[in-house]
C-alpha cells in the first residue's frame, strides 16, 4: 500500500518544504508508530532481521542475542563514527538532517518513536552536528557521515556552536536539558542508511544553480554590449529550428535584455561579419548546461523525496531488505552536473579575455594608462587557473569502484566524491562570474554615453551603485568580494524583474 507523502520537497523551495515536513511530522507521529509496530510484529518470533537481529555487512549471518539488540545500535554508530577530512558546512549538515526526518517520517524505516522525536528535538534546536565530509563510498548509504550526524544522540560527537566552533555533544545536550538517548533496535542502521550526504549537497549545490545559470546570461548580454557583439546570432527563428529547451530561453534572455540597445544599432553597419563562439554560441553552450542541470534537478528531487533506509518495512510487517541505499543515480547525476556548471566558467573565462583585449575601441587590460597599471590582467589569471582546476574536478567519480565490507559491497557509487567535487566547481564558477561582473561593468563604461539594452543598463548600474570604475591599480579584493556577494545572492535578476521584468 503506497502512503501519501504530504510534503513534497522540491530544489526551489528547498529550506521552505523541509521546515513545513518537520512541522507536520511533530504534529502526526503516526507513520512512524505504525512503521515501527510493523518492525516489532515481523521481528517477534526471533526471525533473523538483517541489522535488528544480525550483524551488518559482511555480518549479515551473525545472530545477535536478544540482550544485545540495543548495544548493538550503539556500536553500529561508533563503529562506523569513522569520517575523516574537513567537516561539512554547517548548512549542508543541516539539510542532512532534516533530509533524514523526512525520509523517516514517510514511515518505511520502523525507527523508533524516542529516537525520531529526538531527531525532531536537534533539527527545531538547530542543533547541528559537525560531520567530517569523507569516509562514504556513497553505497549502502553514507554510513560514517551520517553516523557522525546521529552520534549526539547518544551523548557522543560534536556539534556546532554560535561561533561555529565545534563543542562537545554532551556539554550541548546538558545546557539544553537533553538526556542521551539509548537506541532500540534497528534505529541506528535507519540513521546510518540512507543517501543524505550526497542529496544534501546536491540539492544545496542546485539551488544556487537556478540563480547562476541566469547570472550568466546576464553576465553573456553584459559582456557581448561592452565587446559589440552582433544580436543576430540570438534571432527567434535560428533556435526555433533546433529547439533545445535550454538553448531557446536563453537566446529569448539575451533578446530580452539587449532590446532598445543603442550600442547595437551603432555599429550595425560595421561589416563585421561572425563574433567569436564565446559571444556568438551563448545560446547552445549556456542552454546545454540548462538542460543537464534541469536532468540533474529531476534526479534529486525523486531522491529529496525517497526512502534510502534498509531494510524497509511494508504492511502488515514484512521486511525486505533492498538497496535503495545505493547513490549510483546521484553519482552520475551529480558528476554530470559539475560538467555542466564547469562550462559555465570555461565560456565566461573566454569572455574575459575578449574583453581585456582591447576589442573595438576598449583599452587593453581595461585601463587607459597600462605599464605602470596591470589593469585587469592578473584576475583573468584567477579565472583561468579556476577553469583549468573544474577540469581536473570533471573527472567522475561515478566510474570508478572499490569492494568494501569483505566484498558484500562488491559494487560502490562513489558519489559522496561527486557531491564534494560538485561542491568546489559550483564555488569556482561563483568567483569565475564575479570576474567576468567586475571587467563586463568595466568595460561597458567605456561604451557611454551610448546606452546598452534595457536589461543590460540595469545590470551595470546596479553594479556601479557599489563598485567604482577603476583607471589605477589598485587591491582588486576590494571589489572581487562584492561582485561574488552579488553573484551568490539573486541580486542582479531581481534588479532587473523590478525595472523591466524577470528573464527565464
Amino acid at each position: 500500500m503506497r502512503r501519501p507523502m504530504s510534503v513534497h520537497v522540491s530544489i526551489a523551495t528547498l529550506n521552505e518544504d523541509l521546515d513545513s515536513s518537520l512541522s507536520e511530522l511533530r504534529r502526526d507521529l503516526s507513520p512512524i508508530r505504525r512503521s515501527r509496530a510493523f518492525l516489532e510484529a515481523a521481528v517477534a518470533d526471533g526471525t533473523p532481521t538483517y541489522g535488528v537481529n544480525t550483524g551488518f555487512g559482511k555480518l549479515d549471518s551473525k545472530k545477535i542475542a536478544d540482550e544485545d539488540l540495543r548495544k548493538l545500535q550503539k556500536n553500529l554508530l561508533l563503529s562506523h563514527a569513522v569520517g575523516v577530512g574537513d567537516p561539512v558546512p554547517r548548512s549542508i549538515s543541516r539539510l542532512m538532517l532534516l533530509l533524514k526526518i523526512h525520509s523517516l517520517g514517510r514511515g518505511y524505516s520502523g525507527i523508533s518513536e524516542r529516537t525520531f522525536t529526538r531527531l525532531l528535538d536537534l533539527a527545531e534546536r538547530d542543533l547541528i552536528s559537525v560531520i567530517p565530509s569523507k569516509g562514504s563510498v556513497g553505497a549502502s548509504g553514507d554510513l560514517a557521515p551520517l553516523a557522525h550526524m546521529a552520534l549526539p544522540l547518544i551523548g557522543r560527537g560534536f556539534f556546532w556552536g554560535d561561533d561555529d566552533e565545534p563543542l562537545p555533544a554532551a556539554e550541548v545536550l546538558e545546557r539544553e536539558g537533553l538526556e542521551p538517548i539509548e537506541l532500540a533496535p534497528k534505529d541506528g542502521l535507519s540513521l546510518i542508511n540512507g543517501t543524505q550526504l550526497m542529496s544534501a549537497y546536491g540539492a544545496f549545490v542546485m539551488r544556487r544553480a537556478l540563480q547562476l545559470e541566469r547570472s550568466a546570461d546576464i553576465l553573456a548580454a553584459m559582456s557581448l554590449e561592452a565587446l559589440q557583439g552582433s544580436l543576430r546570432p540570438f534571432d527567434e527563428r535560428v533556435h526555433r529550428i533546433r529547439p533545445h529547451p535550454g538553448q531557446e530561453e536563453v537566446a529569448g534572455n539575451i533578446r530580452f535584455l539587449l532590446a532598445d540597445s543603442e550600442i547595437t544599432e551603432s555599429h550595425r553597419d560595421c561589416g563585421k561579419v561572425q563574433d567569436p563562439y564565446s559571444l556568438r554560441c551563448v545560446p547552445q553552450v549556456h542552454g546545454a548546461s540548462r538542460d543537464a542541470l534541469a536532468y540533474v534537478r529531476s534526479v534529486i528531487e525523486i531522491e529529496l523525496n525517497a526512502v534510502t533506509d534498509n531494510p524497509l518495512v511494508f504492511e502488515p510487517g514484512e521486511v525486505i531488505s533492498a538497496g535503495n541505499f545505493h547513490g549510483q543515480p546521484l553519482a552520475l547525476a551529480m558528476d554530470h552536473a559539475a560538467i555542466a556548471l564547469a562550462e559555465l566558467a570555461s565560456i565566461s573565462e573566454r569572455r574575459i579575455y575578449l574583453l581585456l583585449e582591447g576589442h573595438d575601441g576598449l583599452p587593453q587590460l581595461l585601463m587607459r594608462e597600462t605599464g605602470v597599471n596591470s589593469g585587469f590582467m592578473i584576475p583573468h589569471y584567477t579565472a583561468a587557473a579556476l577553469v583549468s582546476e573544474n577540469k581536473i574536478l570533471c573527472h567522475p567519480a561515478s566510474v570508478d569502484s572499490i569492494p568494501t565490507s569483505l566484498g558484500q559491497e562488491d559494487h560502490v557509487s562513489m558519489g559522496s566524491i561527486s557531491a564534494l567535487k560538485l561542491l568546489q566547481v559550483m564555488q569556482n564558477l561563483e568567483y569565475v562570474l564575479a570576474i567576468e561582473l567586475l571587467t563586463a561593468a568595466q568595460a561597458l563604461d567605456y561604451r557611454l554615453p551610448i546606452q546598452p539594452g534595457r536589461g543590460v543598463a540595469v545590470a551595470h548600474a546596479y553594479v556601479r551603485e557599489r563598485i567604482p570604475h577603476r583607471e589605477a591599480d589598485y587591491l582588486f579584493q576590494d571589489d572581487l568580494t562584492p561582485c561574488l556577494k552579488i553573484i551568490r545572492s539573486a541580486a542582479l535578476q531581481e534588479a532587473i524583474a523590478r525595472q523591466i521584468g524577470p528573464i527565464r
